[in-house]
């Protein structure tokens, strides 16, 4: 399944690695793409929404609904 998430925060490669670390430790398999001119992550996964959420937010991103 194939999200979008609206990501504030994200300011270099760093920022870029640090979510996709959170989202693929929560589902390994999770494809992340993301861009940062948009403040835009996509995650392909099958985790619910909510949980791939919390695991930007934990790393210290703003995730708008």
């Amino acid at each position: 399944m194939n999200q979008t998430f609206q990501v504030t925060g994200m300011t270099c490669g760093h920022c870029e690695k640090a979510v996709t670390r959170a989202i693929q430790q929560l589902d390994p398999q999770a494809e992340v793409t993301i861009d940062r001119s948009q403040n835009t992550v996509d995650v392909q996964s099958q985790q619910p929404r909510e949980a791939l959420a919390r695991a930007i937010a934990e790393e210290g991103y703003a995730v708008t609904p």
